[in-house]
């Protein structure tokens, strides 16, 4: 059976303006504690490879309880972006994913 889509009308693509692959920061935010760096590091890395040349980037929040954790990452789907912010958002430690 042929798809009801023309091809560069797959309902993926619809849902998105994103093209892929694509650099994709993703950042999630916590207390600075329980080595959050390497927890989010970790969740994204299971779904994502870092993007060439981009480095994890760190920021601390002016009173030093919270911090944002960035990985930029080579995105090939809004299903794995998808699944990247279903797994931080399902971690406890992790307060907000952006």
């Amino acid at each position: 059976m042929a798809s009801k889509y023309p091809p560069e009308q797959a309902p993926e693509q619809q849902q998105t303006l994103l093209e892929f692959p694509c650099k994709f920061p993703v950042k999630a935010m916590g207390r600075d504690q329980n080595d959050f760096e390497a927890l989010v590091t970790e969740i994204v890395l299971e779904h994502a490879v870092l993007y060439a040349g981009e480095k994890v980037t760190i920021n601390a929040s002016s009173s030093g309880k919270f911090i944002s954790v960035t990985v930029t990452i080579e995105a090939l789907s809004k299903d794995q972006l998808d699944r990247i912010y279903q797994d931080l958002t399902a971690c406890e430690h992790v307060l907000m994913a952006l």
